[in-house]
């Protein structure tokens, strides 16, 4: 069965003078770790949305008002905006193809005008998710994923939201693929896109990283969230590794990597090497044994 998702969303138009990308990097990472799910780069700023349900206005209020942004004019407002079809509203307006190595080909179903012959196309209707391939994090993971070999190697997709990462994995041979999501609108998400790209392989999950005690163990994981879940959830990362196992991980910026290397350290990891796009960072550690 094919489910729409329907949710009813705050918007945050975010006025940045100067509109620089690193002053919305910055921002669309600090207003990630307060639930805001998609990011959309304006003339004068950033868009910003999240859910109806995550929405904390004085949390939002207490950020903005101390961002970390030096000689910066910030503008703000929010609007509320009734739940709607967001398929139709990514197609009007943001979504386009995205061409990775000429390998991995990420587009949705009403994309027409699309390269044939790509080795891995993967259609994805994001509705609000965070996971096109778009941002930065997402597209350094697709590029450490198509230099791994996982064919026939157990795969941990943490943080899962449109499954794309998943998707890829499955299509490159990995199995089984596990993939999760705290947030209900990433999980139905993430189905639909597994009917889309006939991967029914892929099981997915809705909860947190607490789910990881009846899952068995795996080969690679993958994990895409923020660096304070990160930080928080890399111990049970490590609990479900096999010996050997890789852990790929993003959401953060590159002035991050030492803290987190800290923490995979105190558990046991050893950092294998990292990747960085925009300052946003992305690293690649094994267990020792």
């Amino acid at each position: 069965m094919y489910y729409l998702c329907f949710m009813n969303y705050y918007e945050l138009q975010l006025i940045l003078n100067p509109n620089t990308e690193t002053n919305r990097d910055i921002c669309a990472g600090l207003l990630n770790e307060l639930g805001f799910e998609s990011f959309i780069s304006t003339n004068n700023g950033i868009s910003a949305y999240i859910p109806e349900k995550t929405f904390d206005e004085k949390a939002l209020s207490d950020l903005l008002d101390n961002l970390p942004l030096i000689d910066t004019e910030v503008k703000y407002n929010t609007q509320y905006i009734v739940s709607q079809n967001w398929n139709e509203e990514w197609e009007r307006h943001f979504f386009q193809p995205i061409n990775i190595r000429d390998q991995v080909i990420i587009h949705s179903s009403f994309h027409q005008d699309v390269p044939k012959d790509m080795p891995y196309p993967i259609v994805i209707d994001p509705k609000m998710s965070f996971g096109t391939g778009h941002h930065q994090t997402t597209s350094l993971m697709v590029e450490y994923l198509l230099d791994e070999d996982v064919d026939s190697r157990s795969f941990l997709d943490m943080g899962c939201g449109t499954a794309v990462l998943a998707i890829l994995a499955k299509k490159k041979g990995a199995l089984p693929v596990v993939a999760i999501d705290i947030d209900e609108w990433a999980y139905e998400n993430s189905l639909e896109n597994i009917v889309l790209n006939k991967t029914p392989e892929v099981q997915v999950f809705l909860g947190d990283a607490s789910l990881l005690s009846g899952k068995g163990s795996f080969d690679i994981v993958f994990a895409n969230i923020n660096r304070n879940i990160l930080l928080q959830d890399i111990p049970a990362y490590r609990t479900c590794m096999n010996p050997g196992a890789s852990l790929f991980m993003s959401g953060f910026y590159v002035e991050d990597i030492p803290v987190i290397q800290q923490k995979c350290e105190d558990c046991g990891l050893q950092l294998v090497s990292y990747k960085e796009k925009d300052n946003w960072a992305a690293v690649h550690f094994t267990s020792r044994t």
